[in-house]
């Protein structure tokens, strides 16, 4: 599992939004990626020099807010995930007392990946995310330090 996280560049937009498209049914655009370089902490996992993952949050006073993750399918399965959310975890330890994100409540996956970790489910959103048929709701975890 030798890999690197590293600040986005502009570089890895592309790779940004195909992993997003691979991995999501509704990927961000990227545009939106290039917009989050200038306004958000943008982080790239590189594995044998291979963009395969990345995180994206923001920190506002004291909490700080995952806003976009995700791991190439080719690259799922050897603790990609967890290692972002470790580093998300590690980052802002000292510079937030809340670290916050919405997953979809059918995510099995990632609301397990994020319990592991200490994050707990403080609410719903009521269809707050776009699905296939209608909208899907999300769950609001939380980590405290």
């Amino acid at each position: 599992m030798a890999a690197i996280i590293r600040r986005a560049t502009a570089e890895d937009v592309p790779g940004l939004a195909a992993i997003d498209r691979e991995a999501t049914d509704f990927p961000w655009t990227p545009a939106q990626f290039a917009d989050s370089l200038g306004h958000h902490h943008t982080l790239v996992l590189e594995a044998a020099e291979v963009l395969s993952g990345f995180l994206v949050y923001s920190r506002v006073l004291d909490e700080a807010e995952l806003l976009n993750v995700a791991v190439s399918p080719s690259a799922q399965g050897r603790g990609y995930g967890a290692l972002l959310v470790e580093h998300f975890i590690d980052l802002n330890r000292g510079a937030a007392v809340r670290l916050l994100l919405e997953v979809r409540a059918s995510n099995r996956r990632a609301t397990d990946l994020y319990q592991r970790h200490g994050f707990t489910r403080q609410g719903v959103r009521k269809g707050y995310y776009p699905a296939r048929q209608g909208r899907e709701d999300a769950w609001i975890m939380a980590y405290e330090y």
